[in-house]
């Protein structure tokens, strides 16, 4: 039998041939969606938001005082809070307020640029080491662990001696001298990982200089993990100059930092809390709040959980 077949009893089931280019969910790049699953996190949003308040006190806090940070009124000495000194004085009669924010200014200062030089030492001495691998391999890591095991306030003792100084500088170049080796572990591992993709056995192949596969190819395929280390990273820092600080060897007056406010606050916490508890609070909640942005951060930029 030659009865055709009428196409009325077939249904086209799937996209139409109009249609089959069609692209069902716009096209974006890696950070633009990790920047929307970013803000799909309400408490990583919340501490960005924090944070951004608090450096905004940090820079115009002590101009929003009217008083100096340094300036000594004797007849105002170990006020509470009130309408004229809205964090109270201290026992020197100098306003809590200017100088809690004058202080955030130090520490919030020591724990960015800290975990920026830490990170850029870290992210260029692990990628060498990972990259070549064998011997130049054992030999850098090696180095890294006997650093590793020396404390750094051994080294901040020593460096303040040598150097006769307790600057912010001598500071920062004491904790950042062994406060590399973390990150160079870390991102070693990653590289690791990556040198054995395929775009990096053709960069090898077309005879790219291996400095040039470091920092073209290699680094910005970890730069995720080591954004998410500079956030966990920076808490370390502000903890660290916090309590060298504490210990009377961070910076010294008439500059302050918070470590220096709640030291100079211990001996009359039973009868002025305050003093001690504000630049306390305000240690707390930045180092929490850098945890917290760097959890969010972590969960954004791992491409295992892209949908």
């Amino acid at each position: 039998m030659n009865e055709e077949i009428s196409k009325d009893l077939f249904q086209i089931i799937g996209p139409e041939d109009s249609e089959a280019e069609k692209i069902a969910r716009p096209r974006i790049s890696y950070f633009k969606d990790a920047w929307r699953r970013f803000k799909e996190n309400k408490i990583a949003i919340v501490a960005l938001i924090v944070l951004a308040v608090l450096v905004f006190m940090v820079i115009f806090g002590p101009a929003i005082s009217g008083y100096k940070f340094e300036e000594i009124d004797p007849s105002q000495r170990n006020e509470g809070p009130s309408a004229r000194h809205w964090f109270g004085t201290d026992k020197l009669g100098r306003d809590l307020f200017a100088r809690v924010w004058q202080g955030g200014r130090v520490s919030i200062i020591i724990g960015l640029v800290g975990a920026l030089v830490s990170s850029f030492v870290g992210s260029i001495y692990g990628g060498i080491s990972g990259y070549f691998g064998g011997r130049v391999d054992d030999i850098m890591m090696r180095i890294v662990e006997v650093l590793i095991s020396v404390p750094y306030l051994i080294v901040v003792i020593l460096l303040t001696v040598v150097l006769d100084s307790k600057s912010m500088f001598t500071l920062l170049l004491a904790m950042t001298i062994t406060g590399w080796c973390g990150i160079a572990r870390i991102v070693r591992g990653q590289v690791l990982q990556v040198k054995s993709q395929e775009f990096v056995m053709a960069a090898q192949a077309l005879g790219v200089r291996p400095w040039k596969i470091i920092l073209h190819h290699i680094i910005p395929n970890v730069l995720s993990v080591i954004i998410v280390a500079i956030t966990f990273d920076v808490p370390g820092y502000i903890f660290g100059e916090a309590f060298l600080g504490f210990l009377g060897i961070g910076i010294q007056p008439p500059n302050t930092s918070w470590g220096v406010l709640a030291s100079a606050a211990q001996s009359m916490y039973a009868f002025y809390p305050y003093q001690l508890f504000i630049p306390s609070l305000m240690i707390a909640l930045t180092m929490l709040c850098f945890t917290l942005l760097g959890d969010g951060l972590r969960d954004a930029l791992d491409p295992r959980l892209r949908k």
